[in-house]
């Protein structure tokens, strides 16, 4: 008999195929949820882009749904309390490393009360004490206009606040407002809209950014692949010879 002679013919095994079937659905299923995923996020980026483009509106007084405003732009009235004044680290900006200041803003008692933690910009780390920056202490009432921004959670590798830090790694309100002893604090802050009359100067406001990744698409053509080339190998793997009878 020649090896010519031979030929193969597809006999999967009960152990390959025990384990083949079930992984593969298992990776068509994951394929089909990041779809889902995908156009869930898809609607999510396009009511952001409204919502960033609408025309300011007042803060509500009374703040019951905060993710209903994220990002909103709004305009609020009040006073800087800027004795109560907070650092938030920040991403370097031109290769400078800084922080963000928030200032607590106090609302009038026609507006609700109440105080509103605004996020005046950017801040140079060699400025980050109210003496080397008489110019921030803004006295008197003054209207803002921003973007509201709701606390998110920490990253895996995210540092965590620290009580009694000189600075905040993430937006955290509560927290923020019991280490300044303040109360009645919106569970949210207001992005204050840059001049661009002022370029890049400290305190200059927040540049309206908002990132939300959209991978699905990748996601979902990673597990489709896998699952079709699990079923080719599972395929080669178990076509077994066969020879013809004598």
């Amino acid at each position: 008999m020649t090896a010519a002679a031979e030929s193969r013919r597809f006999r999967p095994s009960l152990w390959a195929t025990l384990i083949t079937v079930p992984a593969v659905l298992v990776m068509l299923g994951l394929g089909t949820w990041q779809m889902q995923r995908l156009a869930w996020k898809e609607d999510l980026v396009r009511r952001v882009e409204q919502r960033l483009h609408a025309a300011p509106i007042p803060l509500p007084a009374a703040i019951a749904d905060p993710e209903a405003l994220e990002f909103r732009p709004v305009t609020v009235t009040g006073r800087f309390l800027n004795d109560k004044e907070l650092l938030l680290v920040a991403r370097p900006r031109q290769g400078q490393a800084g922080y963000e200041l928030l200032t607590p803003l106090q609302r009038p008692a026609e507006d609700g009360g109440g105080v509103v933690l605004v996020n005046r910009g950017f801040l140079p780390m060699d400025r980050r004490t109210p003496a080397s920056r008489p110019e921030s202490r803004v006295e008197g009432p003054v209207t803002v206009t921003g973007l509201v921004r709701l606390p998110q959670p920490a990253g895996w590798l995210q540092p965590g606040n620290r009580p009694g830090a000189e600075s905040w790694m993430r937006l955290d309100p509560p927290a923020m407002a019991a280490a300044v002893k303040l109360e009645n604090v919106a569970p949210l802050a207001v992005e204050m809209s840059p001049d661009p009359a002022r370029g890049n100067a400290p305190l200059n406001g927040i540049q309206p950014l908002v990132e939300l990744p959209n991978n699905h698409r990748q996601y979902a053509f990673t597990w489709y692949s896998l699952a079709a080339t699990l079923v080719v190998v599972y395929v080669l793997s178990q076509r077994r010879r066969t020879r013809p009878a004598s």
